[in-house]
């Protein structure tokens, strides 16, 4: 509050759609207030951006892990089966 009161002159805002008069500093809290918001919310964006790649990997390393326990099983058993060699 004391950033505002020390503050008072008043500027012109244009908005897309508005104009405004506020003392500069309300209109500047309430851009960096407005900033802040927006940051926020981008890097929220972000990070579930990220969260759904990490999912995505994670089942693709499951699906990679199961993979080679099969393979491995098999060569185990192509291993282990009797020869039946005729000389």
């Amino acid at each position: 509050m004391l950033f505002v009161v020390l503050n008072r002159t008043v500027v012109a805002v244009e908005l897309a759609l508005f104009n405004l008069n506020l003392p500069l500093g309300l209109a500047l809290i309430i851009a960096t207030a407005t900033g802040i918001v927006v940051g926020v919310l981008m890097r929220g964006r972000w990070v579930a951006e990220l969260l759904a790649e990490r999912g995505r990997l994670r089942r693709a390393l499951k699906l990679a892990e199961a993979s080679a326990r099969t393979q491995a099983a098999r060569r185990d058993a192509q291993r282990n089966e009797p020869r039946n060699d005729v000389t």
